[in-house]
C-alpha cells in the first residue's frame, strides 16, 4: 500500500525558509526515483525536484540554487530543503515518484501549504 505524508509546509516571509518532509512507504522509496512537486492555485501540478536512488539530484530552473532534495535510506523520508523562498513559491508541495505526466499518478498525500508572503 502506498503511503505518502508530506509536512513541514507554514507562512514564511519572502527571503525565508521552509524544510518540507516526506515519509513514504517503502514500496515506492526504494522503487524509484522520488520528487517533490507543487500545485499553485489554479495551475497544473509540476514537478520541481527529483532524486534518484543513487541520489543524483536535478531541478526545474526555478528553483535551482534555492531548494535541496534529499532522501534518508532506513526513514524512506525524502526532504526539500527551501531557501530565499519567493512569492511565486507559494503552492501545496507534494511529494511522490518522479513521473513526467504527474496527472497519470493514481495515488497522492494530502500535500503541505507552502504560503510565502510579507
Amino acid at each position: 500500500q502506498v503511503q505518502l505524508v508530506e509536512s513541514g509546509g507554514g507562512l514564511v516571509q519572502p527571503g525565508g525558509s521552509l524544510r518540507l518532509s516526506c515519509a513514504a512507504s517503502g514500496s515506492i522509496f526504494n522503487s524509484y526515483t522520488m520528487a517533490w512537486y507543487r500545485q499553485a492555485p489554479g495551475k497544473q501540478r509540476d514537478l520541481v525536484a527529483a532524486i534518484t536512488r543513487t541520489n543524483i539530484a536535478n531541478y526545474v530552473d526555478s528553483v535551482k540554487g534555492r531548494f535541496t532534495i534529499s532522501r534518508v535510506e532506513g526513514k524512506n523520508t525524502v526532504y526539500l530543503q527551501m531557501n530565499s523562498l519567493k512569492p511565486e513559491d507559494t503552492a501545496v508541495y507534494y511529494c511522490n515518484r518522479a513521473w513526467s505526466r504527474p496527472q497519470e499518478l493514481t495515488y497522492w498525500g494530502q500535500g503541505t501549504p507552502v504560503t510565502v508572503s510579507s
